[in-house]
């Protein structure tokens, strides 16, 4: 069974990729938008707008030729090293990419060396108490506040602080370190967080295992036992760290744009709002070859940590010992009553109203102040908060649907799972943004595209493990066939679950949709939605930083909302990962017929491969 498994994931990974490459090809083609206009201002600005100059342009471009030529025209050009010529200045596209590609690269590098700090800041009690005897949990407060704060947010708060107020590092641009310890920080900081609360409860796991015990009394050195411990939970996190660095390539793009670093991100943000599809071609590729090349590296780490135990299928599985606690649920609590205090007092309000004089600061009329319309902005965030939590919601059940249906057939979606884990939400804003133009659909489409990984790869665990009990094996020998088994056994033991979880994900998925207005891909003026309130005020910080405070009250709530639900929760659903044998067992089995003799069935501890 394990040739045809592998060749089944080897076609779904090349289908996946090269279904990707041809999109990215495609885009002139696809973005159906005329780009006429925009090279005609840029090469041609003393000639007339007629129908002849256009069409010259046209032709100039290929864009005559229909999606084929252009396609192949692209590709041909790719595998000879030319990614073609700019529309805005006709000068080839790879220096400039590649150029702005060394920056980011660079930038990531910082933001890997902060959050590396971070994280083994944050693990050190968790190995402080396992050595002492007593492996716990912590509260995790510390790096919940870390994880909670989006990377475009915490950019927009660390240029207020430390380049406006305090004056200790430049505002923008990239000459030398100095530039780079602020958006540095705001890229490490929450992935450090992340990273560091994932692999402190690892540690914490690994402490409370009986080996551990046992090392100590054979005389095991604590510098020894805590480098076992380390080598023991690395592995349980590997992959979601790579996540977290995978997920740098799209943080990236905001924080470029806020400190106004020529990097990669910013050059691709350029090229889409100027139509340069060549550049944008380039951009995208070369954001989601990063992508991919720092997931590969967490498997590639993953792979020889384990070693041996990986290629014989012995990998030992972490023991579930964290237990919910009453304090667990003070966090949500008290996020969730100050998000709906907010949602409520601004939903009482005019979103769109300009009477109030511009840039007002908070007071007992207007509790967050108002923008440089005059708007109010608790109106604002209060009613954005519908539409940005309202579109999460659909994009959540739209992924579960998505999650369910591609995760009960693992092998044929290990393509399209890999690849939509390694394309962060910005990567596909921007593609949808080109193909449709900037709006919340577009915006909320594109989230979709690759939101629903998490949910299929929770979708096929479970299903594994609901194929593999016993009484579910047994039903083919017996005769039941497999859309009953899939209907009756599969699906009850995975809804559940995999319902719950995606239910965690709409904080999530609302910040990626703030994230997507504040690059300007999203929804435009006057929608009061997140991401563009902050878009809007991130100008008039300086001398109105309230403009900035009423959104991001509202984003850093709803991340400690999903970050602290998630923790409350996990717990629960390790006890829901052995599916109950459903009241029509008992039915099936009685109407198989006869039993079937000893030879023809199947050991109930061999896990049926489908």
């Amino acid at each position: 069974m394990r040739g045809p498994a592998f060749i089944k994931t080897a076609v779904s990974r090349a289908v996946a990729l090269f279904a990707i490459v041809v999109l990215i090809g495609l885009l002139p083609w696809l973005s159906g938008q005329s780009p006429e206009y925009t090279i005609l201002r840029a090469r041609y600005a003393d000639r007339e707008a007629t129908d002849d100059t256009l069409g010259m342009i046209r032709t100039e471009l290929g864009l005559d030729r229909g999606p084929l030529h252009i396609f192949l025209d692209w590709a041909g050009g790719l595998l000879r090293g030319d990614m073609g010529n700019s529309w805005i200045t006709n000068t080839p596209v790879g220096p400039g990419t590649v150029e702005t590609l060394g920056v980011s690269v660079t930038l990531m590098a910082c933001a890997v060396a902060v959050a590396t700090v971070v994280a083994a800041a944050l693990c050190v009690p968790s190995v402080v108490r396992g050595l002492a005897g007593n492996p716990g949990r912590g509260s995790g407060v510390v790096a919940a506040a870390m994880t909670a704060l989006p990377e475009f947010l915490l950019a927009a708060m660390l240029l207020v602080v430390g380049a406006v107020w305090l004056g200790w590092f430049p505002p923008y641009g990239w000459q030398g370190l100095d530039h780079a310890v602020l958006p540095a920080l705001s890229l490490g900081l929450p992935a450090g967080g992340l990273i560091g609360r994932l692999l402190s409860d690892a540690i914490s796991l690994a402490f409370a295992e009986k080996w551990v015990g046992t090392w100590a009394m054979a005389g095991a050195s604590r510098a020894r036992l805590t480098a076992a411990v380390l080598r023991r939970a690395l592995p349980s996190v590997t992959s979601q760290i790579g996540l977290v660095l995978i997920g740098l390539t799209g943080g990236a793009v905001a924080v470029e744009k806020v400190f106004a670093i020529p990097g990669l991100g910013r050059a691709v943000l350029g090229a889409a709002s100027a139509q340069d599809i060549p550049a944008l071609q380039a951009g995208v590729l070369a954001l989601l070859m990063l992508a991919v090349a720092a997931g590969s590296l967490s498997a590639a780490a993953r792979y020889l940590l384990l070693g041996a135990a990986l290629r014989s299928g012995t990998v030992p599985v972490p023991d579930s010992q964290g237990r919910s606690r009453r304090r667990d649920a003070a966090v949500p609590l008290v996020a969730a009553g100050a998000l709906l205090l907010i949602v409520v007092a601004g939903l009482l309000r005019d979103p769109f109203t300009s009477s109030h004089p511009r840039l007002a600061g908070p007071g007992f009329e207007l509790p967050f102040g108002s923008d440089a319309s005059g708007r109010d902005l608790l109106a604002r965030v209060g009613h954005g908060a519908v539409s940005t939590l309202g579109t999460a919601l659909l994009v959540v059940l739209a992924c579960l649907v998505i999650g369910i249906v591609v995760g009960l057939f693992p092998l044929a979606a290990t393509g399209p799972l890999e690849v939509a884990n390694a394309a962060p939400p910005i990567l596909a804003g921007l593609i949808v943004a080109v193909m449709t133009g900037p709006s919340a659909e577009g915006a909320a489409i594109a989230v979709t595209l690759v939101s629903w990984a998490p949910l299929a790869a929770h979708t096929a665990a479970l299903a594994q493990e609901a194929r593999a009990q016993p009484h579910v094996k047994i039903l083919p020998v017996l005769g039941v066939g497999r859309v009953r088994i899939l209907w009756r056994y599969i699906l009850p033991a995975i809804l559940g679950p995999v319902f719950r979880h995606s239910m965690l994900r709409i904080p999530g998925i609302a910040l990626a949709l703030a994230a997507l207005g504040f690059l300007g891909l999203g929804p435009h003026q006057p929608s009061p939605e997140w991401g563009l309130i902050l878009a809007e005020g991130i100008n008039y910080v300086g001398r109105a930083p309230w403009t900035v405070a009423a959104p991001a009250s509202a984003l850093i709530l709803a991340s400690i909302l999903a970050v602290s639900l998630s923790s409350v929760t996990w717990s629960r659903e390790q006890g829901e990962r052995s599916p109950q044998q459903p009241t029509s067992f008992a039915a099936d089995t009685a109407s198989a017929g006869p039993e079937p003799r000893a030879r023809n069935r199947e050991p109930a501890s061999k896990t049926v491969d489908r």
